[in-house]
């Protein structure tokens, strides 16, 4: 009899488990798919009031081509700015660092309110194997969830680096946690004619970029939730 009452009550044991994991479950797929949706509507204006913004910076091309996007941006629309470039990337924050003490000397305001200046440890380097590159990639999500937690930015602004995609995961998991609503906007690379890059195709395969621009009608015609701009560059 005791051992009947036993296996009665673990039997309702496991079957209360199964259906609390069976629900979170669905709360979590529920979300996410309220993220997604909300995501791929415009950002509102909110009166015009300036949003915190995050920038990432690439070696090479794509900080060239970022810093010619920025030239054109409403800089008091997005304010304060921070920018976020690899660790073993030297160049990339001295071209941001001179693009705002520029901005800075044009209004007439101390060179001390510029943009802030960050690194992040990268995902993983050219020719790197994929193996090794399992450790540092975790570093670098850690890293980045530093990072967002430190900086909470309004919209992120990329265009390629692999350093982007640890924190627009993480951006990602605080939508749907509900910590901070990150909107995230991708411009892929002018370089980019036929296909995405694989920053970008991650970014528009996993639904992450809230909203993904592209420089050429072709890439709009393969991928068609992305939106055509026309040359920036």
């Amino acid at each position: 009899m005791d051992k009947g009452n036993g296996c009665s009550f673990s039997a309702v044991t496991s079957t209360a488990i199964i259906s609390s994991v069976i629900f979170v479950i669905t709360l979590i797929l529920v979300r996410v798919l309220f993220v997604i949706y909300c995501s791929s509507r415009p950002m509102s204006r909110r009166a015009q009031k300036p949003v915190s913004t995050l920038i990432i910076l690439g070696s090479g091309g794509h900080t060239a081509e970022m810093l010619d996007l920025l030239a054109v941006l409403q800089k008091d629309r997005f304010y304060p700015r921070f920018y976020i470039a690899a660790a073993t990337d030297n160049m990339s924050l001295q071209k941001a660092e001179l693009l705002e003490n520029s901005l800075a000397a044009e209004k007439g305001t101390p060179i001390t309110n510029a943009g802030k200046f960050m690194k992040i440890y990268r995902s993983r380097e050219v020719g790197q194997s994929y193996i090794t590159s399992i450790w540092t990639t975790l570093v670098a999500m850690v890293h980045a969830l530093w990072l967002m937690i430190k900086i909470r930015p309004e919209v992120i602004l990329c265009n390629g680096p692999g350093t982007c995609i640890p924190i627009c995961a993480i951006a990602f998991v605080f939508k749907v946690l509900g910590i901070r609503w990150s909107s995230i906007f991708y411009v892929e690379s002018i370089a980019r004619v036929r296909r995405l890059s694989l920053s970008g195709l991650l970014l528009y395969k996993l639904r992450i970029a809230d909203q993904l621009f592209v420089q050429w009608p072709r890439l709009q015609q393969q991928y068609p939730r992305a939106i055509y701009v026309g040359r920036l560059m």
